[in-house]
Protein backbone atom coordinates (compact mmCIF):
# COMPACT_ATOMS: atom_id res chain seq x y z
CA UNK A 1 0.00 0.00 0.00
CA UNK A 2 1.35 3.38 -1.04
CA UNK A 3 1.53 5.79 1.54
CA UNK A 4 3.53 8.78 0.53
CA UNK A 5 5.67 9.40 -2.03
CA UNK A 6 9.48 7.56 -1.47
CA UNK A 7 7.83 5.94 1.65
CA UNK A 8 5.76 2.62 1.09
CA UNK A 9 4.52 0.20 3.25
CA UNK A 10 3.31 -3.21 1.88
CA UNK A 11 0.36 -4.36 3.37
CA UNK A 12 1.16 -8.20 4.06
CA UNK A 13 -2.16 -9.42 5.21
CA UNK A 14 -6.03 -8.29 5.49
CA UNK A 15 -8.04 -10.70 7.24
CA UNK A 16 -11.63 -9.74 9.36
CA UNK A 17 -11.88 -10.29 12.94
CA UNK A 18 -14.44 -12.03 14.71
CA UNK A 19 -15.91 -11.64 17.83
CA UNK A 20 -12.90 -13.34 20.05
CA UNK A 21 -8.89 -12.83 21.24
CA UNK A 22 -7.03 -14.19 18.20
CA UNK A 23 -3.28 -15.57 19.15
CA UNK A 24 -2.22 -16.86 15.16
CA UNK A 25 1.22 -18.29 14.70
CA UNK A 26 3.08 -20.45 12.34
CA UNK A 27 2.75 -24.32 12.11
CA UNK A 28 6.23 -24.68 11.22
CA UNK A 29 7.81 -22.40 13.32
CA UNK A 30 6.37 -23.41 17.06
CA UNK A 31 8.89 -22.39 19.54
CA UNK A 32 8.16 -19.91 21.71
CA UNK A 33 11.80 -18.68 21.38
CA UNK A 34 10.84 -16.63 18.45
CA UNK A 35 7.52 -14.41 20.07
CA UNK A 36 7.58 -11.64 21.43
CA UNK A 37 5.98 -10.15 24.35
CA UNK A 38 2.06 -9.41 24.13
CA UNK A 39 1.75 -5.54 24.74
CA UNK A 40 -1.46 -5.21 26.77
CA UNK A 41 -4.16 -2.21 26.00
CA UNK A 42 -7.50 -2.14 27.04
CA UNK A 43 -10.70 -3.35 25.53
CA UNK A 44 -11.92 -3.13 21.79
CA UNK A 45 -8.93 -5.21 20.18
CA UNK A 46 -5.32 -6.09 21.58
CA UNK A 47 -3.59 -7.57 18.76
CA UNK A 48 0.17 -8.64 18.46
CA UNK A 49 2.40 -10.46 16.08
CA UNK A 50 5.67 -12.92 16.65
CA UNK A 51 8.26 -13.83 14.18
CA UNK A 52 6.21 -16.95 11.91
CA UNK A 53 3.67 -14.95 11.32
CA UNK A 54 1.29 -13.91 13.89
CA UNK A 55 -2.06 -12.68 14.32
CA UNK A 56 -3.64 -11.86 17.71
CA UNK A 57 -6.53 -9.89 18.65
CA UNK A 58 -8.93 -9.06 21.14
CA UNK A 59 -12.41 -7.81 20.69
CA UNK A 60 -14.65 -7.75 23.80
CA UNK A 61 -16.69 -11.05 23.87
CA UNK A 62 -16.28 -14.22 26.06
CA UNK A 63 -13.90 -16.70 23.27
CA UNK A 64 -10.73 -16.93 22.82
CA UNK A 65 -9.20 -18.19 19.72
CA UNK A 66 -5.54 -19.35 18.91
CA UNK A 67 -4.74 -19.41 15.15
CA UNK A 68 -2.64 -21.05 13.72
CA UNK A 69 -1.25 -20.18 9.76
CA UNK A 70 -1.30 -23.55 7.67
CA UNK A 71 0.42 -24.72 4.48
CA UNK A 72 -2.11 -23.04 2.31
CA UNK A 73 -1.60 -19.57 3.73
CA UNK A 74 -4.57 -19.13 5.41
CA UNK A 75 -5.35 -18.90 8.99
CA UNK A 76 -7.45 -21.05 10.75
CA UNK A 77 -8.20 -21.61 14.81
CA UNK A 78 -6.83 -24.76 16.60
CA UNK A 79 -8.14 -23.46 19.94
CA UNK A 80 -11.89 -21.33 21.12
CA UNK A 81 -12.64 -21.13 24.57
CA UNK A 82 -14.90 -19.58 25.94
CA UNK A 83 -14.44 -17.41 29.34
CA UNK A 84 -16.62 -17.03 32.12
CA UNK A 85 -17.29 -12.85 31.65
CA UNK A 86 -16.22 -10.73 28.60
CA UNK A 87 -12.54 -10.51 27.58
CA UNK A 88 -10.93 -6.80 28.23
CA UNK A 89 -7.41 -6.80 28.15
CA UNK A 90 -4.45 -9.32 27.77
CA UNK A 91 -0.71 -10.20 28.26
CA UNK A 92 0.75 -12.73 26.64
CA UNK A 93 5.15 -14.15 27.68
CA UNK A 94 6.48 -16.20 24.96
CA UNK A 95 9.51 -17.54 26.87
CA UNK A 96 6.72 -19.18 29.08
CA UNK A 97 4.19 -19.34 26.95
CA UNK A 98 1.73 -18.14 29.79
CA UNK A 99 -1.87 -16.36 28.56
CA UNK A 100 -3.28 -14.14 31.18
CA UNK A 101 -6.42 -12.36 30.33
CA UNK A 102 -8.63 -9.60 32.24
CA UNK A 103 -11.89 -9.74 31.91
CA UNK A 104 -15.51 -7.31 32.59
CA UNK A 105 -15.65 -8.84 36.29
CA UNK A 106 -12.38 -8.06 37.80
CA UNK A 107 -11.04 -11.81 37.49
CA UNK A 108 -7.86 -12.09 35.81
CA UNK A 109 -7.55 -16.03 34.65
CA UNK A 110 -4.25 -17.49 33.11
CA UNK A 111 -3.26 -20.61 30.57
CA UNK A 112 -0.60 -22.12 29.40
CA UNK A 113 -0.05 -23.00 26.09
CA UNK A 114 1.28 -26.17 24.50
CA UNK A 115 4.52 -26.59 22.65
CA UNK A 116 2.41 -26.82 19.71
CA UNK A 117 -0.71 -24.23 20.57
CA UNK A 118 -3.31 -27.10 20.03
CA UNK A 119 -3.94 -26.68 23.88
CA UNK A 120 -4.04 -24.67 26.32
CA UNK A 121 -4.43 -25.08 30.30
CA UNK A 122 -6.12 -23.09 33.19
CA UNK A 123 -2.95 -22.10 35.30
CA UNK A 124 -4.05 -19.46 38.02
CA UNK A 125 -6.67 -17.19 38.59
CA UNK A 126 -6.87 -13.81 40.58
CA UNK A 127 -9.50 -11.66 41.93
CA UNK A 128 -7.93 -8.78 41.33
CA UNK A 129 -10.36 -5.57 40.98
CA UNK A 130 -14.32 -5.10 41.62
CA UNK A 131 -14.47 -3.84 38.01
CA UNK A 132 -12.80 -4.57 34.53
CA UNK A 133 -9.47 -4.69 34.29
CA UNK A 134 -8.30 -2.35 32.04
CA UNK A 135 -4.13 -3.35 31.77
CA UNK A 136 -2.86 -6.85 32.89
CA UNK A 137 0.91 -7.19 32.59
CA UNK A 138 2.83 -10.55 33.90
CA UNK A 139 6.73 -10.37 34.48
CA UNK A 140 8.63 -13.02 34.37
CA UNK A 141 11.70 -11.64 35.47
CA UNK A 142 9.92 -11.17 39.03
CA UNK A 143 7.23 -13.63 38.44
CA UNK A 144 4.70 -11.37 39.16
CA UNK A 145 1.25 -10.49 37.41
CA UNK A 146 0.63 -6.55 37.18
CA UNK A 147 -2.60 -5.06 36.67
CA UNK A 148 -5.41 -1.89 36.68
CA UNK A 149 -9.08 -1.79 37.30
CA UNK A 150 -11.82 0.68 36.79
CA UNK A 151 -11.81 0.27 40.70
CA UNK A 152 -9.03 2.42 40.39
CA UNK A 153 -6.88 -0.04 41.75
CA UNK A 154 -3.51 -0.56 40.74
CA UNK A 155 -2.15 -4.50 41.93
CA UNK A 156 0.28 -6.77 41.39
CA UNK A 157 0.29 -10.34 42.29
CA UNK A 158 2.61 -13.66 42.92
CA UNK A 159 2.01 -16.01 39.82
CA UNK A 160 3.03 -18.84 41.94
CA UNK A 161 1.29 -18.73 44.47
CA UNK A 162 -1.17 -16.37 43.16
CA UNK A 163 -1.79 -14.32 46.46
CA UNK A 164 -2.15 -10.30 46.11
CA UNK A 165 1.07 -8.78 47.20
CA UNK A 166 0.45 -5.22 47.24
CA UNK A 167 -1.70 -2.55 45.95
CA UNK A 168 -1.85 1.30 44.92
CA UNK A 169 -4.87 3.28 44.28
CA UNK A 170 -4.88 5.54 42.28
CA UNK A 171 -6.70 9.09 41.42
CA UNK A 172 -8.31 8.21 37.98
CA UNK A 173 -8.50 4.75 36.38
CA UNK A 174 -5.54 3.42 34.19
CA UNK A 175 -4.98 3.02 30.90
CA UNK A 176 -1.91 2.56 30.78
CA UNK A 177 1.22 0.71 32.33
CA UNK A 178 4.77 -0.09 31.70
CA UNK A 179 7.35 -2.01 33.80
CA UNK A 180 11.39 -1.47 34.31
CA UNK A 181 12.79 -4.86 35.42
CA UNK A 182 15.74 -3.44 36.70
CA UNK A 183 14.84 -0.68 38.93
CA UNK A 184 11.51 -2.23 39.78
CA UNK A 185 9.33 0.83 38.31
CA UNK A 186 5.79 0.85 37.46
CA UNK A 187 4.49 3.54 35.27
CA UNK A 188 1.35 4.43 35.19
CA UNK A 189 -0.58 6.69 32.91
CA UNK A 190 -4.54 7.30 33.83
CA UNK A 191 -8.19 9.12 32.29
CA UNK A 192 -6.42 12.64 34.47
CA UNK A 193 -3.88 12.65 32.06
CA UNK A 194 -1.11 12.33 34.41
CA UNK A 195 1.57 9.62 34.56
CA UNK A 196 2.69 8.47 38.14
CA UNK A 197 5.90 6.58 38.72
CA UNK A 198 5.86 3.99 41.28
CA UNK A 199 8.42 1.95 43.08
CA UNK A 200 7.29 -1.73 43.72
CA UNK A 201 8.97 -4.20 46.78
CA UNK A 202 7.62 -7.62 47.54
CA UNK A 203 4.67 -6.12 49.53
CA UNK A 204 4.47 -2.65 49.17
CA UNK A 205 5.18 0.37 46.95
CA UNK A 206 6.56 3.93 47.24
CA UNK A 207 5.31 7.02 44.63
CA UNK A 208 8.65 8.51 43.09
CA UNK A 209 6.92 10.90 41.13
CA UNK A 210 4.06 12.17 39.01
CA UNK A 211 4.11 13.79 35.17
CA UNK A 212 1.14 15.98 34.17
CA UNK A 213 1.83 17.17 30.74
CA UNK A 214 -1.49 16.11 28.89
CA UNK A 215 -4.37 17.70 28.33
CA UNK A 216 -6.29 14.80 27.79
CA UNK A 217 -6.33 11.02 29.11
CA UNK A 218 -3.30 9.17 28.64
CA UNK A 219 -3.96 6.32 26.14
CA UNK A 220 -0.99 4.60 25.51
CA UNK A 221 2.39 4.67 27.37
CA UNK A 222 6.02 2.78 25.72
CA UNK A 223 9.23 2.27 27.82
CA UNK A 224 12.22 1.84 26.58
CA UNK A 225 14.87 0.43 29.09
CA UNK A 226 18.18 1.81 27.21
CA UNK A 227 17.64 5.50 26.80
CA UNK A 228 15.54 5.30 29.65
CA UNK A 229 12.73 7.00 28.36
CA UNK A 230 8.83 6.91 28.28
CA UNK A 231 6.87 7.67 25.85
CA UNK A 232 3.39 8.68 26.55
CA UNK A 233 0.28 9.53 24.17
CA UNK A 234 -2.90 11.25 24.73
CA UNK A 235 -6.62 11.76 23.84
CA UNK A 236 -5.43 15.09 23.42
CA UNK A 237 -3.47 14.08 20.08
CA UNK A 238 0.47 14.15 21.22
CA UNK A 239 3.11 12.73 22.17
CA UNK A 240 5.77 13.35 25.22
CA UNK A 241 8.75 12.15 25.46
CA UNK A 242 9.85 12.34 29.20
CA UNK A 243 13.38 11.42 29.83
CA UNK A 244 13.66 9.14 32.97
CA UNK A 245 17.32 8.44 32.75
CA UNK A 246 18.23 12.08 32.28
CA UNK A 247 17.65 13.28 35.17
CA UNK A 248 17.13 16.85 34.23
CA UNK A 249 12.88 16.31 33.94
CA UNK A 250 13.11 16.89 30.29
CA UNK A 251 9.91 16.49 28.43
CA UNK A 252 9.63 16.13 24.53
CA UNK A 253 6.67 16.75 22.97
CA UNK A 254 5.47 15.83 19.83
CA UNK A 255 2.59 16.78 17.39
CA UNK A 256 1.84 14.70 14.45
CA UNK A 257 -1.62 13.28 14.93
CA UNK A 258 -5.41 14.91 14.45
CA UNK A 259 -7.16 12.50 16.27
CA UNK A 260 -6.53 10.88 19.35
CA UNK A 261 -3.17 8.31 20.11
CA UNK A 262 -4.50 4.93 20.35
CA UNK A 263 -0.49 2.98 20.27
CA UNK A 264 3.06 3.32 20.78
CA UNK A 265 5.99 1.14 20.12
CA UNK A 266 9.59 1.55 19.60
CA UNK A 267 12.25 0.41 17.76
CA UNK A 268 15.40 0.80 19.51
CA UNK A 269 18.00 -0.80 16.49
CA UNK A 270 16.93 2.34 14.79
CA UNK A 271 15.88 4.78 17.41
CA UNK A 272 12.22 5.34 15.59
CA UNK A 273 9.10 5.79 17.39
CA UNK A 274 5.92 4.33 15.91
CA UNK A 275 2.38 6.05 16.95
CA UNK A 276 -0.78 5.61 15.22
CA UNK A 277 -3.99 7.62 16.10
CA UNK A 278 -7.52 6.43 15.57
CA UNK A 279 -7.95 8.12 12.22
CA UNK A 280 -5.62 5.90 10.91
CA UNK A 281 -2.73 7.55 10.94
CA UNK A 282 0.61 5.63 11.60
CA UNK A 283 3.68 7.94 12.05
CA UNK A 284 7.13 7.15 12.43
CA UNK A 285 9.05 9.49 14.45
CA UNK A 286 12.99 9.71 14.36
CA UNK A 287 14.25 9.94 17.33
CA UNK A 288 18.10 9.43 16.38
CA UNK A 289 17.82 13.77 16.51
CA UNK A 290 18.55 16.76 18.99
CA UNK A 291 15.13 17.58 19.75
CA UNK A 292 14.23 20.80 21.81
CA UNK A 293 11.66 21.11 24.58
CA UNK A 294 9.20 23.20 23.42
CA UNK A 295 9.23 26.71 25.76
CA UNK A 296 6.68 27.37 28.41
CA UNK A 297 3.61 30.03 27.26
CA UNK A 298 4.65 33.11 29.02
CA UNK A 299 2.06 35.98 30.66
CA UNK A 300 1.77 39.60 29.80
CA UNK A 301 -1.28 41.90 29.86
CA UNK A 302 -0.36 43.01 26.15
CA UNK A 303 1.50 41.84 23.13
CA UNK A 304 5.67 41.51 23.74
CA UNK A 305 6.26 42.24 20.54
CA UNK A 306 4.02 45.55 19.32
CA UNK A 307 3.22 46.53 23.46
CA UNK A 308 -1.03 46.41 22.29
CA UNK A 309 -2.85 45.26 25.11
CA UNK A 310 -5.07 42.65 25.31
CA UNK A 311 -8.48 42.56 25.73
CA UNK A 312 -8.34 41.95 29.91
CA UNK A 313 -6.00 45.07 30.00
CA UNK A 314 -8.62 47.70 30.91
CA UNK A 315 -6.30 50.15 32.61
CA UNK A 316 -4.08 50.16 29.09
CA UNK A 317 -6.96 49.96 27.11
CA UNK A 318 -8.48 53.30 28.61
CA UNK A 319 -5.08 54.98 28.63
CA UNK A 320 -4.65 54.13 25.04
CA UNK A 321 -7.74 54.57 23.79
CA UNK A 322 -7.67 51.14 22.13
CA UNK A 323 -9.31 48.55 21.83
CA UNK A 324 -8.14 45.34 23.60
CA UNK A 325 -6.62 42.50 21.53
CA UNK A 326 -6.80 38.27 21.98
CA UNK A 327 -3.81 36.77 23.02
CA UNK A 328 -1.53 33.88 21.27
CA UNK A 329 1.46 32.08 21.85
CA UNK A 330 4.45 31.50 19.88
CA UNK A 331 4.86 28.22 19.22
CA UNK A 332 8.80 28.42 19.14
CA UNK A 333 9.57 31.06 21.70
CA UNK A 334 6.72 31.39 23.54
CA UNK A 335 5.39 34.58 24.02
CA UNK A 336 2.74 36.29 24.51
CA UNK A 337 1.68 37.77 21.14
CA UNK A 338 -1.42 39.45 19.23
CA UNK A 339 -2.84 38.06 15.70
CA UNK A 340 -1.25 40.61 13.76
CA UNK A 341 2.56 40.20 15.15
CA UNK A 342 2.05 36.02 14.55
CA UNK A 343 0.08 35.58 11.14
CA UNK A 344 2.52 33.82 9.37
CA UNK A 345 2.64 29.46 9.95
CA UNK A 346 5.50 27.38 10.55
CA UNK A 347 6.13 23.74 11.03
CA UNK A 348 9.37 23.28 13.72
CA UNK A 349 9.74 19.31 13.23
CA UNK A 350 12.80 19.51 16.40
CA UNK A 351 10.63 21.22 18.45
CA UNK A 352 8.46 18.09 17.49
CA UNK A 353 5.95 20.19 15.33
CA UNK A 354 5.61 18.88 12.41
CA UNK A 355 2.11 20.28 11.45
CA UNK A 356 2.33 23.84 10.54
CA UNK A 357 2.02 26.25 13.99
CA UNK A 358 1.44 29.90 14.85
CA UNK A 359 4.94 31.64 15.30
CA UNK A 360 5.55 35.15 15.78
CA UNK A 361 7.32 37.12 13.05
CA UNK A 362 10.82 37.33 14.38
CA UNK A 363 10.56 33.81 15.07
CA UNK A 364 9.05 32.97 11.61
CA UNK A 365 12.49 34.59 10.08
CA UNK A 366 14.95 33.19 12.15
CA UNK A 367 13.81 29.24 10.79
CA UNK A 368 15.78 27.98 7.78
CA UNK A 369 14.49 25.41 5.34
CA UNK A 370 16.96 23.19 7.25
CA UNK A 371 14.74 23.32 10.48
CA UNK A 372 11.46 22.62 8.70
CA UNK A 373 13.12 19.52 7.45
CA UNK A 374 10.58 17.04 8.50
CA UNK A 375 11.72 14.25 11.14
CA UNK A 376 8.37 12.06 10.66
CA UNK A 377 6.77 10.06 8.18
CA UNK A 378 3.29 10.40 7.31
CA UNK A 379 1.14 6.80 6.48
CA UNK A 380 -2.66 5.81 6.40
CA UNK A 381 -3.44 2.70 7.42
CA UNK A 382 -7.16 3.05 6.01
CA UNK A 383 -8.77 2.09 9.00
CA UNK A 384 -9.68 3.50 12.58
CA UNK A 385 -6.80 2.06 14.48
CA UNK A 386 -7.98 0.76 17.89
CA UNK A 387 -4.34 -1.03 19.27
CA UNK A 388 -1.33 -1.83 17.49
CA UNK A 389 1.93 -3.87 17.83
CA UNK A 390 5.35 -3.92 16.62
CA UNK A 391 7.88 -7.03 16.25
CA UNK A 392 10.93 -5.69 15.53
CA UNK A 393 12.34 -8.95 14.80
CA UNK A 394 10.94 -9.63 11.60
CA UNK A 395 10.02 -5.58 10.84
CA UNK A 396 6.38 -6.43 11.28
CA UNK A 397 3.82 -3.74 12.28
CA UNK A 398 0.32 -5.65 13.12
CA UNK A 399 -3.26 -3.01 13.08
CA UNK A 400 -6.39 -3.89 14.53
CA UNK A 401 -9.07 -1.27 13.30
CA UNK A 402 -12.84 -0.68 15.09
CA UNK A 403 -13.63 -2.28 11.58
CA UNK A 404 -12.44 -5.27 13.06
CA UNK A 405 -9.90 -5.77 10.78
CA UNK A 406 -6.66 -6.59 11.67
CA UNK A 407 -3.73 -6.06 8.90
CA UNK A 408 -0.33 -6.85 9.05
CA UNK A 409 2.11 -4.36 7.38
CA UNK A 410 6.04 -4.62 6.58
CA UNK A 411 7.54 -1.84 8.34
CA UNK A 412 11.12 -2.75 6.92
CA UNK A 413 11.26 0.14 3.67
CA UNK A 414 10.54 2.92 6.70
CA UNK A 415 11.93 1.50 10.24
CA UNK A 416 15.94 0.23 8.99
Amino acid sequence: MSLEEGYHIREEDVFPATHSIEIACNDNELNHDGFSTLIPSTINSNPTITPGETKPQLISEETIRIWLKRDSGQYWPSIYHTMPDSCSCMSFNPETRRLSMGMENGIISEFILSEDYNKMTPAQTYQAHQGRVTVVLFVLEMEWVLSTGQDKNFTWHCSESGTQLGLYRTTAWVSGLQFDVETRHAFVGDYSGQVTILKLELDSCSLVTTFKGHTGNVTALCWDPVQRVLFSGSADHSIIMWDIGGGKGTAIELQGHNEKVQGLCYAPHTRQLISCSSDGGIVIWNMDVTRQETPEWLDSDSCQKCEQPFFWNFKQMWDSKKIGLRQHHCRKCGQAVCGKCSAKRSTIPLMGFEFEVRVCDSCHESITDEDRAPTATFHDSKHSIVYMHYEPTMGWLLTSGADKVVKLWDMTPVVS
